[in-house]
């Protein structure tokens, strides 16, 4: 038969970035996270600086973009600052 043998067309899965990585998870308001693993199909992120992970599906994770980590880290620090984290 002929294409028996071809791919369907499904894409490809993201590349797993680096442990500690900060991503944006699309599915949850652009919720930024850091990657943490791998969990079966998901991807478990946590807050920047610590707190409960949560699990996203790769298709809706991207790499943060660098005013998005810059606010990420402000915004933790300034909670720590407050003392509302330690």
């Amino acid at each position: 038969m002929y294409g028996e043998n071809l791919r369907p067309n499904i894409p490809d899965p993201p590349d797993l970035p680096a442990l500690g990585t900060l991503v944006v998870d699309t599915s949850r308001a652009d919720r930024v996270g850091e990657f943490r693993g791998v969990a079966g199909p998901y991807w478990s992120l946590r807050p920047v600086g610590g707190g409960a992970e949560w699990e996203a599906e790769p298709c809706h994770v991207r790499p943060a973009l660098l005013i998005e980590q810059l606010r990420a880290r402000t915004a933790r620090l300034n909670a720590r600052s407050r003392g509302e984290v330690l």
